[in-house]
C-alpha cells in the first residue's frame, strides 16, 4: 500500500512539475488531440523524428543545428501542404510547433543544456516556424509586398478555431502576382497572439529593417475581424480589452481605463492615433464576394466617432482604434508608429478580414483570393 501511495505520489509530482514548465498552448495539445486529432497528426512523422534526433544530440552546437533545419523545414512543409491538398487549414502548422516546443520545453539531450540555452532554442523554433527566416526577395518582379498573418486564437472557446490570415500567410508567401504588367513578389510571417512577444518589441524588430531601408514596396498586417473587410484607417495605441491572449494574459486595459503597452520594457512610445496609408481607392476596386470597408471608426475616452482626418484626434485618449483594443489593433499601430519614426515612405495598414466560426475551408478560400485580389489592385498605386 505504501509503495502504491509513492508511485501515486511521483507521478503525481512529475505530472505538476511538467505542468509548471509547459506553457499554456501547450498544456492544450492534449485537448486538441482529442478534438481534432487529424490536425495535430498532420506532421506527426516530422515531429516524431525531430523527438528522437533531439534526444541523442551531444551538444548546443549539435542542437541549433537541428533547431535552425526542423524550423525552416517546418515552414517549407506546412507551405507546401496548405497548397497541395487545398485544405485552407494553417491550424497544422500552429499545433505542430506547440509540439515542438513541449518536446524542447519538457525533454532533455545527451548534454547539459541551461535555461537560456533552452529559451535560445526555443526562439530559434519560433522564428523558423512563423517564416522569419524566410524572408528574401528572389524573383524578378517590379514590386515587393510583406505581409502577416496571425495565429489562430480563442481556443479555450474553440480549440479548433482556425485564422483566416494565418491561412493567407501561407499560401501567398513567395507568390508573384500581376497587374497591367506591374508584378510583385510576396513574402509572409506569422506572429503569435501573445502580449509579451509584442511587448518584448517583436514587431518593430522584424519590420525596422524594412522602413529603415525603405526595402519593400508594401507592408499589410492582416488578422481576423467582423462581418466584411475593414481596411483600418485609424489604429490607436492602447490595449483595452479583458481578452486574453493565446498565453491566457490578460493585460489589464478595459473601456474605462485603457493602458499603454511596453516596447522593450518601456512605455510605448507615439501618438494615441496614427493613420495608415495604405492605397484604399485602389484595393476597394477588388472584386469579392464581401464589401471592403474604409473604416474611419474608433473610441476615445469622450465618444466613439468617426474622423476624418487625424487632426479631429488631436489631444484625445484612445481607447479603441479602428482594429479595436486587442492586438489586431496593435500590430497596425506598432508598424505605423516605426513608419513614421522612421521616415519611410512605404504605404503601411491592416486588413480584417471577415471573422469565421472555428474553421470553414470555403469560406476562408473565399477570402485568401479577394485579399490577393486587394494587392493585386493596389499595385497600380505604388
Amino acid at each position: 500500500m505504501l509503495k502504491l501511495l509513492f508511485v501515486i505520489s511521483a507521478t503525481l509530482f512529475s505530472f505538476a512539475t511538467l505542468s509548471r514548465s509547459l506553457t499554456a498552448e501547450e498544456l492544450r495539445i492534449e485537448k486538441a488531440t482529442t478534438t481534432m486529432p487529424q490536425v495535430l497528426s498532420a506532421f506527426s512523422n516530422d515531429v516524431t523524428q525531430f523527438e528522437k534526433r533531439w534526444k541523442n544530440l551531444q551538444n548546443f552546437n549539435q542542437a541549433t543545428h537541428l533547431i535552425n533545419d526542423f524550423a525552416k523545414q517546418l515552414w517549407l512543409n506546412a507551405k507546401q501542404r496548405i497548397t497541395t491538398t487545398n485544405s485552407y487549414d494553417d491550424r497544422e502548422l500552429y499545433w505542430a510547433r506547440l509540439l515542438s516546443s513541449k518536446i524542447i520545453r519538457s525533454s532533455t539531450p545527451n548534454f547539459a543544456l541551461t535555461m537560456s540555452e533552452r529559451n535560445a532554442l526555443l526562439t530559434m523554433l519560433e522564428h523558423g516556424s512563423r517564416g522569419h527566416t524566410d524572408l528574401t526577395y528572389s524573383k524578378d518582379t517590379t514590386k515587393k509586398i510583406l505581409l502577416t498573418g496571425f495565429d489562430p486564437f480563442l481556443l479555450d472557446r474553440n480549440i479548433n478555431q482556425s485564422n483566416p490570415s494565418g491561412v493567407a500567410a501561407l499560401l501567398l508567401d513567395g507568390q508573384v502576382i500581376r497587374y497591367k504588367n506591374i508584378t510583385a513578389e510576396i513574402n509572409t510571417v506569422i506572429v503569435p497572439v501573445r502580449y509579451e512577444d509584442f511587448d518584448r518589441g517583436i514587431i518593430e524588430a522584424l519590420l525596422a529593417p524594412y522602413y529603415a531601408l525603405n526595402s519593400v514596396d508594401m507592408i499589410v498586417t492582416v488578422s481576423m475581424g467582423r462581418k466584411h473587410f475593414d481596411l483600418e484607417r485609424f489604429p490607436g495605441k492602447r490595449r483595452s480589452v479583458t481578452t486574453p491572449d493565446n498565453a491566457n494574459i490578460i493585460y489589464g486595459g478595459t473601456q474605462t481605463a485603457p493602458l499603454i503597452p511596453s516596447l522593450n520594457e518601456r512605455s510605448l512610445p507615439g501618438d494615441e492615433f496614427v493613420e495608415f496609408s495604405l492605397p484604399i481607392s485602389a484595393m476597394q476596386q477588388a472584386t469579392g464576394p464581401y464589401k471592403i470597408i474604409d473604416n474611419h471608426e474608433v473610441t476615445t475616452l469622450e465618444k466613439t466617432f468617426e474622423p476624418q482626418s487625424l487632426t479631429e484626434l488631436a489631444d484625445k485618449v484612445a481607447v479603441q482604434g479602428g482594429g479595436g483594443g486587442y492586438l489586431s489593433n496593435e500590430i497596425s499601430y506598432r508598424s505605423i508608429r516605426l513608419r513614421n519614426e522612421l521616415n519611410s515612405n512605404i504605404p503601411t495598414g491592416h486588413i480584417h478580414t471577415p471573422r469565421i466560426q472555428q474553421f470553414e475551408p470555403e469560406t476562408e478560400a473565399k477570402i485568401v483570393m479577394q485579399i490577393q485580389a486587394m494587392l493585386e489592385k493596389s499595385l497600380v498605386a505604388l
